[in-house]
């Protein structure tokens, strides 16, 4: 059944999720912005203790505006494969796959997960809306791409109790849910996908639901979950941790190449230290012919995560060699509470060999009306800052 039709949609400059009518009452602090189209909340209360529900208990933050695409069809593989730089063959279903997609150039367009149903049923979900560019890719190809973004409702819960929370809502097997594994459970008429994902590095789980039943789902995990913490994040919270975690973010990492206006605006995968993603031997691929020229030329950029001396945050600074000569500039930065660490993402222009062993960030910090500059000496940091064994722990400990 299609929901009524609001007459007055062109007055909203962002619509509302399924989730909602709960989260309005609990945002203490009324403080959103538009994710593609919708309202997604900063933060409800505090960021600290938000960010402390995804390290030590459950976090649960509402994902409902990623774009969600349906991909069936007997050409569904063929088209995923064409499309990604990474060998989808190999996804078995009931599975979940992490990859990019690039325009000829070779530079990156979005990143997004896969998840496959079956022998010709896929899902991708992005950050950025990508409908056009998957028509366009999808040429020659027997495939039906759906935008399922209003239709399905979803949730990313998250921390070391969100396997107990589940557990307490009776989702039966769910202790057998490996990463990147799905699974699917009957839930009030229809069904309840768990989907062993998310952003944070943590031990942690997404929830897919028919949007008719997202409040249904709200209410019964926070019921479960009033003894093992739950609380609600919003978006500032989840970026402490992605950092920690070591992933980046469209719009803040890296520029969409479609978005891009000036040259060497935008990066490829191997740019990105994404190269890991980035199947050479399989069959043609969009990009693969300027991928091949770049791994063997040298590529013109190395992105890096940094351990930055002292506390003091180094957002939007830049990185010098001796703090001499520029060699980039940070993407992101965050002081780790949980790592006790001053780190951040750099993207640096430098040849293939020369080394990083010099590295300092020019940072400016305002402390009571006044800006002041330090030199921080940076650290190549080459592991995620935060992994914890439970992330991949099957079954989870009981938190």
């Amino acid at each position: 059944m299609r929901a009524p039709f609001d007459k007055e949609h062109f007055r909203k400059h962002s619509l509302p999720t399924p989730f909602y009518p709960r989260l309005a009452e609990l945002s203490q602090g009324s403080s959103w912005h538009c994710w593609k189209g919708y309202l997604s909340a900063d933060y409800f209360e505090n960021v600290e203790f938000e960010y402390f529900a995804i390290r030590n208990t459950c976090s649960v933050m509402d994902l409902s505006p990623m774009r969600k695409y349906r991909v069936q069809g007997r050409d569904a593989k063929a088209f995923f494969n064409r499309m990604l730089t990474r060998d989808m063959s190999r996804l078995k279903e009931g599975r979940v796959g992490y990859s990019v997609w690039c325009n000829d150039q070779g530079k990156v367009i979005d990143d997004g997960t896969i998840f496959r149903f079956g022998e010709n049923d896929y899902r991708l979900c992005t950050y950025e809306r990508q409908y056009e560019w998957l028509m366009i890719s999808s040429a020659g190809f027997d495939v039906s791409i759906t935008d399922e973004t209003e239709k399905v409702a979803a949730l990313s819960v998250q921390g070391p109790t969100s396997f107990a929370v589940l557990g307490k809502m009776g989702l039966s097997g769910i202790e057998t849910l490996k990463p990147f594994g799905i699974m699917h459970f009957p839930f009030h008429g229809g069904e309840l996908m768990v989907s062993r994902t998310g952003f944070t590095a943590d031990l942690g789980y997404e929830l897919w639901v028919e949007a008719s039943n997202a409040l249904t789902l709200w209410d019964e995990l926070f019921e479960a979950g009033k003894h093992h913490g739950v609380r609600a994040i919003g978006t500032h919270a989840l970026d402490i941790a992605r950092i920690e975690a070591g992933f980046i973010q469209a719009g803040d990492d890296f520029m969409p190449a479609n978005h891009t206006i000036r040259k060497n605006h935008d990066r490829s995968p191997f740019e990105l230290g994404l190269g890991w993603l980035v199947d050479l031997d399989k069959p043609n691929f969009t990009g693969r012919k300027a991928l091949i020229r770049e791994k063997d030329k040298g590529s013109r950029f190395r992105f890096v995560k940094l351990d930055i001396d002292g506390n003091k945050p180094a957002h939007a600074s830049y990185i010098f060699h001796d703090r001499k000569k520029c060699a980039g500039v940070v993407t992101s930065a965050v002081w780790s509470p949980t790592c006790k660490q001053n780190i951040a993402f750099a993207t640096l222009e430098v040849p293939r060999d020369h080394p990083l062993d010099d590295l300092w960030a020019e940072v400016y910090y305002q402390r009571e009306l006044r800006w002041n500059r330090v030199w921080l000496k940076c650290s190549l940091q080459e592991k995620p800052f935060w992994d914890p064994p439970r992330r991949r722990a099957t079954p989870p400990g009981l938190f």
